[in-house]
């Protein structure tokens, strides 16, 4: 198999070199070239036709982020961000993945060779999975518009609008999981939740500082309220609940009436929160009321919980290919035998809601 072409883009000699270097460790990635800013990425892009590229956010002239926005609007193509603002710009981050950027990497606190070579392994992972994702097209007019009215445009709301649709839960409660590519999928997904929906338990594999401003950010644009989850919040209708805490894994204690638990348990196989052990501990405490999903994202945490919520007879669900970004964690539960459908969003939201609302028979 050719080796994954990547371009290196970053104002700084010395972090261009460090990045190359760690990148070709692995026998399955090569630096065909590094540019010093967006002009010159510009055209080595053209030129040379890179499987994936790394960018960073600050750069003179045409920052990282305008720059990722050109790519995507015009010919979309894997990208990973690279930058000190990972870490402390989290509102920049998230933006980037909204805009299209397949994940968002730290750079290393110091610019040493025994530094870069300690994140050598997991940034030559994440760079070989983004060359296998599936990039599409930024539309910013298609980016979800805000269910929630903000006070001024509450005041001035159309009196006359027809009334939302009245949704009737049944007593079900649904489980996300996502990690590579998967913050779109789970914003776009939740864009059709009403405002009393089904209790929802969110697992977004994220950055360290990121899961707060996601939840701010998502409480913007959704009609339900978002919360980060505590330990011992209770699962209530019309909330969803971000997994923040990395060092936790979140339970589901109890069903009905249930609550969260955040226990401080080892990684189970490497990932913390598991989506392995909520999805297993929602079937054992929901049974037919789970509904069990996978979204886009990499490796193969949440299969087997998956398998467990089909078992219990709940609803498990995947993104399918042709929308996801990342196709590995739902491949994975696929080849499990876990999964009832491969959907893409705006059907499993559907199907999702159908499965969690009471069904009221004919006269």
């Amino acid at each position: 198999m050719a080796a994954i072409k990547v371009l290196v883009v970053d104002d700084s000699i010395t972090m261009r070199a460090l990045f190359s270097n760690a990148l070709e460790r692995s026998s399955d990635l090569i630096v065909i070239g590094a540019a010093a800013n967006a002009n010159e990425a510009r055209d080595m892009i053209a030129e040379l036709k890179p499987d994936v590229v790394t960018l960073d956010i600050e750069m003179p002239g045409m920052n990282g982020i305008d720059f990722l926005e050109e790519i995507m609007t015009t010919k979309p193509m894997p990208v990973v961000m690279l930058s000190t603002l990972t870490q402390k710009g989290a509102e920049v981050t998230l933006r980037a993945l909204e805009i299209g950027a397949v994940d968002c990497f730290p750079k290393p606190t110091r610019a040493t060779q025994d530094e870069f070579a300690s994140i050598s392994g997991k940034l030559c992972k994440l760079v070989a999975t983004a060359a296998k994702s599936k990039v599409r097209k930024y539309d910013p007019s298609a980016v979800p518009a805000a269910a929630k009215a903000n006070e001024a445009g509450a005041a001035e709301a159309d009196a006359t609008a027809a009334p939302a649709r009245v949704y009737k839960w049944n007593g079900s409660i649904v489980a996300l999981s996502a990690s590579t590519g998967g913050g779109v999928a789970v914003t776009e997904l939740l864009a059709e939740w009403p405002a009393n929906c089904p209790p929802t338990i969110v697992l977004q594999q994220l950055e360290d500082g990121l899961a707060a401003p996601f939840a701010s950010r998502l409480n913007g644009m959704i009609a339900p309220e978002v919360v980060l989850a505590e330990d011992g919040m209770a699962l209530q209708q019309g909330r969803v609940y971000i997994l923040s805490q990395p060092d936790r894994h979140g339970l589901v204690d109890r069903w009905p009436g249930g609550a969260i638990r955040m226990v401080p348990r080892d990684p189970v196989n490497g990932t913390r929160p598991s989506a392995d052990l909520l999805l297993t501990t929602l079937a054992k405490a929901a049974r037919d009321k789970a509904v069990g999903v996978i979204l886009s994202g990499s490796g193969t945490d949440g299969a087997a919980g998956l398998g467990a919520v089909k078992q219990m007879g709940g609803l498990t669900l995947c993104q399918d290919r042709e929308s996801a970004m990342v196709f590995e964690a739902s491949a994975a539960a696929i080849a499990k035998g876990a999964v009832d459908a491969q959907l893409a969003i705006p059907e499993m939201a559907q199907a999702i809601l159908a499965r969690c609302e009471e069904r009221t028979l004919a006269a």
